[in-house]
């Protein structure tokens, strides 16, 4: 198994009160797979990302990624975390305004070490960003700076792919291509994805899906 959660547990203080969000959590994703994780809102699905990605820190519970405890780690492990072993891709882009496409999409790979030309390539043709290499991003449209987040998580080979409501901002149709070509990437590189949608539609096209519902996967 690629990630193994067990007994996840995550609350925050809101007006001086305990709201648990995560409530002894379990889920495996192996390594390839694919899992959409739907709920309502404020059900902890970005949490439970958060946490797995090493955005945050859990209150109980083992986050087992690639034969590494997460929750053992420190700030500096789990920012290696992020540069090594997983990508995250946020709904809002969060490309550097002052940096071209190409510059973008090796930004995350360069941090790592791991930038690899041909690889890179062969993202910005399959995403059909070959020929905005030298674009920036407000020169782009939304579907386009999409499409440079993922490249720019992939072109750092992640061993898993963690996605928030990936397509949120993006009109139907083009929503589904994103998602279709980001899915045929991440068949590509053997990396597994962990995605949050609202969309029913979205998630079906995933090889798994799970309901967050009190704290817990049904």
């Amino acid at each position: 198994m690629l990630l193994q959660v067990s007994g996840l547990a995550k609350s925050y203080t809101v007006a001086d009160k305990i709201v648990p969000v995560l409530q002894g959590l379990d889920l495996t994703l192996g390594a390839g797979e694919t899992l959409a994780l739907t709920g309502e809102s404020g059900s902890g699905k970005s949490t439970l990302l958060h946490l797995v990605g090493g955005l945050d820190v859990a209150d109980a519970g083992s986050i087992l990624l690639d034969g590494q405890e997460v929750t053992a780690l420190d700030d500096r492990g789990r920012a290696a975390l992020r540069r090594t072993t997983v990508g995250v891709i946020f709904q809002q882009f969060n490309l550097i305004p002052s940096l071209n496409v190409s510059a973008n999409v090796s930004f995350q790979a360069r941090l790592a070490g791991t930038l690899d030309q041909t690889h890179v390539d062969r993202l910005t043709v399959a995403l059909g960003l070959d020929t905005h290499l030298q674009k920036y991003p407000e020169q782009l449209s939304g579907g386009q700076q999409q499409r440079v987040a993922i490249a720019r998580t992939l072109a750092a080979q992640p061993r898993l792919v963690l996605a928030d409501e990936p397509t949120g901002n993006l009109d139907e149709d083009t929503a589904g291509e994103v998602l279709e070509q980001m899915l045929a990437l991440v068949s590509q590189t053997g990396a597994a994805l962990m995605m949050v949608t609202h969309s029913t539609s979205l998630a079906a096209r995933l090889g798994r899906r799970a309901h967050l519902s009190h704290g817990r996967l049904e």
